[in-house]
């Protein structure tokens, strides 16, 4: 089997959305098996390999990001076009079978995208995700709740510590 092989992004708090100092946000491109690659499947696949709470729909089209958890967004379908890290972020285009690993506090919306653009977005165990849209009354607390989100046990697709613990832990 090829080693799994990301693409890391790092994005700087804009005074509006946070990101994440710490850690970046992984792109893994055309990593879905193909057994993952609609909603039950892939729901499944994360299951299996430590990443919970699954649910199947496109990504806002607007910034927002989740101070209490980590994301993994599976796109198990059409292509898009996000915007990540917010205003002054990173537009990223993607497409079926390509995995992200969104940080807490990264920011992420879809900019464009296909009709049949769909994803599978999941979290670690043990995380309760919050949603936060870069409201000025919400700062307060959000940058010591993402200090205290944990790193998963897991990788979303290998079920082991790597790749994404090399890179977050690195």
């Amino acid at each position: 089997m090829t080693p799994l092989q990301t693409q890391p992004y790092r994005f700087t708090d804009d005074g509006t959305i946070p990101n994440n100092a710490r850690l970046p946000l992984l792109v893994y491109a055309q990593a879905l098996p193909p057994e993952a690659i609609d909603s039950a499947g892939c729901t499944a696949f994360l299951d299996r390999n430590g990443w919970h709470g699954a649910w199947t729909d496109g990504v806002f089209p607007y910034h927002h990001y989740h101070s209490t958890a980590h994301e993994v967004l599976a796109v198990i379908s059409g292509n898009a076009t996000l915007h990540l890290g917010g205003e002054e972020g990173t537009m990223l285009s993607v497409q079926t079978g390509d995995v992200l690993v969104i940080p807490a506090g990264v920011g992420h919306r879809n900019h464009d995208s296909s009709n049949d653009f769909k994803v599978v977005g999941a979290y670690p165990d043990e995380q309760e995700w919050d949603l936060c849209t870069g409201k000025p009354e919400e700062r307060p607390g959000v940058l010591d709740n993402i200090r205290q989100v944990v790193l998963p046990a897991t990788d979303p697709l290998s079920g082991r510590r790597s790749p994404l613990l090399d890179q977050w832990q690195g």
